[in-house]
């Protein structure tokens, strides 16, 4: 279809106008009790941050979101396992998602849950810089915090699942766990999401984990709900068969039955998002 011959039909992406679009990547609003499950987050998380043996508040960077909160399995020399949480880039705080924190340390793995500066204010690259920058951080401090620095995985949701494939390049990486992530911008840059990302051409070129990837990424285990929008469960099918194309170490689990929000109840101690991080960190990513 020609570009005048789209505009004229109000097509803007895979045969989606601009409502249909937005639609597509609403994730709150095809989860009618979404709002319950970020509430039953929030008090989970209270409780681990406060009953767990937790180092709560270290600043990675010079803004006021570059903060990380650490959780100790209270083993020497566990492997970390870093999560990034979701919002579009553009709402929600680590403190919501201390919760996920509860399985891997169950399982003897020490976890950084990690904050950072949401958009308007910066632009989705500086966000990315600063996930780079707090496993920088980390890193240098492993010896401090008591983890072994050559098992670093990362891990984590929705926009969080983009960050993680962008940042699976940091060299103190060993393998990653995206879940629900989004991997290809063009489509953010059509619809409401981007009144405060800001996408322009140039950033979804650059920016886009899908376009860049290549054979020498660590492992990369994706995760995505069975009953999660089709655009959600596309986006991680064309990053995996983008991986498999280049001989990356690529794989994808659909996860029956779950949604958006309620695959995060996997990272329980015997949850399939657990499971599949201890078997990372068994086999140092490979």
């Amino acid at each position: 279809m020609s570009a005048g011959i789209a505009a004229k039909a109000g097509v803007l992406y895979r045969g989606m106008d601009r409502a249909a679009l937005d639609a597509a990547y609403n994730n709150s609003a095809a989860v009618a009790d979404s709002a319950d499950y970020l509430s039953r987050w929030r008090d989970r998380s209270a409780f681990v941050r406060m009953h767990g043996n937790a180092v709560l508040d270290l600043r990675y960077g010079a803004r006021e979101r570059a903060r990380l909160d650490f959780f100790s399995s209270g083993n020497t020399r566990a492997p970390l396992f870093v999560f990034i949480h979701g919002g579009y880039w553009q709402r929600n705080e680590k403190e919501t998602f201390a919760f996920i924190a509860e399985g891997p340390v169950a399982q003897g793995i020490d976890v950084a849950v990690v904050g950072y500066t949401l958009a308007p204010q910066v632009r989705l690259g500086d966000i990315m810089a600063e996930i780079r920058d707090s496993l920088t951080y980390l890193a240098d401090r492993a010896s401090e915090l008591g983890f072994d620095r050559e098992q670093m995985f990362i891990g984590g949701w929705s926009a969080g699942g983009h960050l993680t494939a962008a940042a699976a390049s940091h060299p103190m990486v060993r393998g990653g766990i995206p879940i629900s992530g989004i991997f290809e911008l063009e489509p953010i840059a059509l619809c409401y999401l981007n009144d405060a990302v800001r996408l322009d051409a140039e950033e979804v070129a650059r920016l886009s984990p899908v376009r860049h990837v290549w054979s020498g990424l660590p492992a990369l285990s994706l995760f995505v709900g069975g009953a999660e929008l089709p655009e959600l469960q596309r986006q991680s099918q064309e990053f995996a068969r983008a991986g498999r194309q280049v001989g990356a170490l690529v794989s994808l689990t659909v996860l029956p039955g779950h949604h958006h929000f309620s695959i995060l109840g996997e990272w329980g101690r015997d949850g399939a998002l657990t499971a599949e991080l201890v078997r990372l960190a068994g086999t140092g990513g490979g």
